[in-house]
């Protein structure tokens, strides 16, 4: 049966429709809040279509959706807009957009952009940020704490090694960060070399903070001593920085291990990463003048360490060689004094003797002379008895004598005896050698200089070199 004919086309009513809202909303615009979801972006025509809609705060339930579109300068403002947050403009993000109501009879009803307020995103990513950092306070105490506006964790807490070389390098394997990154250390003007292994991932989107956990925790797994851990990213567009404030990057940067270094080309604000970490550098590059700079540190120590050194050795060993100049000398004098003291005794020990032997052998001689006139007058036998008794007597006294000589000479043997052993003829037998430069005797090793030649004088040999290098010596060979 067909209706009557009372009815209209689909386009009557559409239009009616049209002129309804073109009436009440044509010249009006409206700021409204919402999130973008199901986003579409034509490049080539610089479109943007997306369904913009409300959720409920409690469920995330959509409580309104209309389709949205932006182009021409709703476009430009879009773009402006990502410029300013670093956010792009993409699904679940929540704006405040200033829009026109339209309707069109063959595409429905839809909302133009006309401008979008990037301070109300800044304030919201702000949020989210401020929220996340305090979630990582509140939920990890043990190793998260905020003292006034700063940021303490087990990861700052950390003290770098001395020597920073081996290194667990996280970055894209694409990245041009990475190369500036080694490229720094490689040419480094000091020549230090440094060993990196490479973690690469993907380091941009906010999708991809598991990716970049997972790696971080492979880097731990390894069980690979690692001086520093350094995560590194090049140039790219503001919102790929937003993979580095979410809350599971935070959590394992702050509690690993091993100091972190980050370097991920954000030049505003730091991100949570950059807080929770131990280093925060702004670039790849200034991460690695960071750890250039770090050893150069320690090598400047050293090197004062070194200067100390000398110079307190060169002071002792000033000190000591005085102090046996002196003692060699005192040597000497006894020993001069000794033999001039014990000549003089030897020769009036050998003019008494003399005077002695004289004195006996004339006594003895006046004996014989009466004993001689007795025995003219009494029996042979009393001669013989006689002349036994002189040979005795004399014999006694040549024997004291020669015993007496021989102790003086063995006396004076032991003080000749100590002399040869501090000749330098007996102390170069035992292993020491006379350095000469130029036929001069020398002491002071300064005098001797790289590239001089030398005379070595040993027991039996001379030997003439040329110095090619000259190190230090600790003296601990002559300890006792």
């Amino acid at each position: 049966m067909m209706p009557d004919s009372n009815y209209i086309r689909l386009s009557d009513l559409n239009r009616q429709i049209e002129e309804i809202i073109n009436q009440n909303f044509g010249s009006r615009t409206f700021w409204v809040v919402g999130d973008v979801t199901n986003h579409t972006f034509k490049h080539e025509k610089n479109y943007h279509y997306f369904d913009f809609v409300e959720k409920d705060s409690n469920s995330s339930g959509i409580i309104a959706k209309i389709s949205a579109n932006a182009w021409g300068n709703g476009s430009g403002r879009i773009s402006n807009f990502e410029t300013v947050t670093g956010q792009k403009f993409s699904n679940n993000i929540n704006v405040l957009l200033l829009v026109s109501v339209q309707f069109h009879s063959a595409y429905g009803l839809k909302l133009n952009v006309i401008d979008i307020d990037a301070n109300f995103t800044l304030g919201v990513l702000e949020q989210q940020r401020q929220a996340t950092l305090l979630r990582l306070v509140a939920e990890n105490p043990g190793f998260i704490q905020k003292v006034g506006e700063l940021f303490y964790t087990k990861n700052n807490r950390l003290s770098h090694k001395i020597v920073i070389q081996r290194i667990a390098l996280i970055t894209s394997q694409t990245s041009a960060g990475g190369e500036d990154f080694r490229h720094t250390l490689a040419s480094n003007p000091h020549g230090y070399k440094f060993q990196i292994d490479d973690y690469f991932t993907v380091v941009q989107g906010e999708s991809n903070a598991d990716l970049l956990v997972a790696k971080i925790i492979e880097v731990f797994n390894s069980k690979i001593p690692y001086d520093a851990v350094v995560i590194i990213r090049g140039g790219g567009a503001q919102t790929d920085f937003l993979l580095f404030d979410d809350y599971k990057i935070g959590r394992v940067v702050a509690k690993f291990p091993i100091p972190i270094i980050t370097g991920i080309g954000h030049q505003k604000n730091e991100t949570i990463t950059d807080l929770m970490a131990h280093t925060a550098t702004k670039t790849p590059t200034k991460a690695a003048e960071f750890i250039i700079g770090h050893n150069k540190q320690f090598e400047e120590n050293m090197l004062a360490f070194q200067k100390n050194i000398v110079i307190k050795s060169q002071q002792v060993f000033s000190y000591y060689f005085q102090k046996l100049a002196s003692l060699n000398s005192l040597i000497v004098n006894n020993s001069r004094n000794i033999i001039i003291h014990n000549k003089d005794r030897l020769v009036t020990i050998n003019q008494i003797t003399i005077n002695t032997s004289k004195l006996i052998v004339f006594n003895k001689r006046s004996e014989l002379t009466i004993m001689a006139s007795q025995v003219s007058s009494k029996p042979k036998i009393i001669l013989y008895n006689r002349i036994a008794d002189i040979r005795n007597v004399t014999d006694n006294i040549k024997t004291f004598n020669f015993q007496y000589l021989k102790n003086q000479r063995s006396y004076l043997g032991h003080y000749v005896s100590i002399i040869n052993l501090m000749s330098p003829k007996n102390i170069l037998k035992k292993g020491f050698a006379i350095v000469k430069v130029n036929d001069e005797i020398i002491s002071n090793p300064d005098a001797i200089k790289v590239g001089n030649q030398i005379d070595i004088i040993l027991s039996e040999t001379k030997i003439i070199v040329t110095v090619k290098e000259k190190t230090k010596y600790n003296g601990n060979d002559f300890n006792v």
